[in-house]
Parts: structure tokens; sequence; C-alpha cells
């Protein structure tokens, strides 16, 4: 695996590709861990439903650099990944799977027998791990030692990515359908106490949209993994399409204070870095 400069795919003038690590398989996700100082990225390596034991986790320097190809093993089609002190959550199928972030051994593993497609994860406030379901229209938590579903709802239309805001949980939705030809879809919140869905602005379809972010102001960064885009979503729900790549943008990373964002580009078995210069 390598880190290369490569002329930028940018929409906007205020975007600058500065580095891109290349040879990943499937990159799904991108997490930083503030206390190890490192990046880790999932690697589904083959098809994303499929058991097959041959997705990993790799360690990526903050310059891009490969650490370790292959830092966690013996996982599945590892997707969206959480971080709670020494401890990585993975999505991976239908089971949160555990990672000791000092040795990167599978420390416990939670089974969900009834999910077909677990996809993003987030860490509440209060602590509770929860992780979506896009397949079944199923929101997932892991309260203490307790895993199981905690809201199912066909008004969730997907969901995929997460965000855990304050007594808010942000979704972005792919849509309702078959994955590949499914209608496009929109941001949603689902209050914590009373499980609400609300539509954020009035429920324009944004894209097949997978990972989310916190932005800046207020607002929210989401991918369309179908489009090959970055979006930027007003909370008065107004969007704003930011960059133009290629099919595959997953679930990304923003790096508020360095104004850097980090995309798995999952087609191109790549991890690239954007330096937004606003």
């Amino acid at each position: 695996m390598a880190v290369v400069s490569v002329p930028s795919l940018c929409l906007a003038d205020e975007f600058k590709e500065v580095w891109r690590a290349e040879g990943l398989q499937q990159p799904e996700s991108v997490l930083f861990d503030t206390e190890g100082k490192v990046l880790y990225v999932s690697n589904i390596n083959g098809a994303p439903t499929d058991k097959d034991g041959k997705g990993f986790i790799t360690k990526v320097s903050p310059e891009g650099e490969i650490i370790e190809a292959e830092w966690a093993k013996g996982l599945n089609a590892p997707k969206g990944m959480g971080i709670d002190g020494d401890r990585l959550y993975v999505a991976d199928i239908d089971r949160l799977v555990v990672i000791d972030t000092g040795t990167g051994e599978i420390s416990k593993v939670y089974e969900a027998p009834d999910a077909k497609f677990l996809n993003d994860v987030t860490v509440a406030k209060d602590g509770r791990i929860f992780v979506s379901d896009t397949l079944t229209n199923t929101i997932y938590a892991l309260d203490g030692d307790t895993f199981g579903a905690w809201l199912s709802s066909e008004d969730l239309a997907g969901p995929n990515g997460l965000y855990a805001d304050g007594d808010k949980l942000i979704v972005s939705s792919w849509g309702s359908g078959e994955m590949m030809s499914a209608k496009p879809d929109h941001l949603r919140t689902i209050d914590l106490k009373s499980k609400e869905v609300a539509d954020i602005g009035d429920g324009t379809p944004v894209g097949n949209l997978d990972g989310l972010a916190l932005g800046d102001n207020g607002s929210f960064l989401v991918t369309d993994w179908v489009a090959g885009a970055l979006f930027r979503v007003e909370p008065s729900g107004k969007v704003e399409k930011l960059l133009d790549l290629n099919q595959g943008t997953a679930d990304f990373l923003y790096q508020s204070d360095d104004k850097l964002l980090l995309i798995p580009l999952m087609q191109d078995g790549a991890l690239a870095a954007f330096h937004w210069e606003q």
C-alpha cells in the first residue's frame, strides 16, 4: 500500500486533495483514535454480506502512511466504527465486534441474529452505542452489556450513517427498495428519549446517503455512495453539493480543527484526504 499525490476530483475550488493512501480492499469507514493518534480504516475485502472472515482493519498515520495493513483480522465485512476509550466497535453484518485498540485483538462479540446489514456506529454521550441496520430499517443499541433492536420503523428508509448529537440521533438514509436502485432519501433525527422520528428540513431527497459527520455552524456533511458526492445540509434542510468524486464515497471523517476531510473511496481501494480551504 502506498501514499500518492493525485489530481483532485473536487467540484469546488476550495478543496485540495493533499494525499491518498492506495491499495486498500474496499475501504468503507475511517475513524480517528485521539488517544493513539492513528486512523482506523475498515476493509470489507469481499461481498458486503459474506461471512467469509476476510475483512480487516488497517491502521494509518494522520499523514496517510500505512502503519499496519491488517492490524485487526477475523472480521467478515466490517463497515462503520465507533470508539470509546480503548474499545473500537465495528459493525460486521450481524454482529457488533469489540476490538482492543492496544492489541488489535477481538475482545468481545455481540450477536444480532435478526440483523442483515449492520452499517454505521456512533457513541452517545450517555455511553450507549448505536448501530444502524440498513436492510431491516432498524437501529440497534448496546446499553451496558445488552445489545438488541432499539427502534424499527419503515420511516427510517434504509438507515445508514449515524451521528449522536446531544439528545438526538442524526440519521442519513440510503432510501427504500433494493440498494442499487433505491429511491434517494434525506436526513432525519430521532429523539433519544421519545424515539420520535422527524425530517431535517422538508424532507427533499438528497441521495443514496452513506457517511455522516457534523460540519461547521450546525450543518451536516453527508456522502452519496451511488453518485459519488459529498453534500452539506443546513439545519433548515438546504442542500449544497461540495464534491464530485467516484461512486463508492463511503463513511468519512471530518476533522474541523484542521479543515480536513478523509473519505474512503470504496470502489477505488483508497482513502483520500482533502483540505477544505474555506
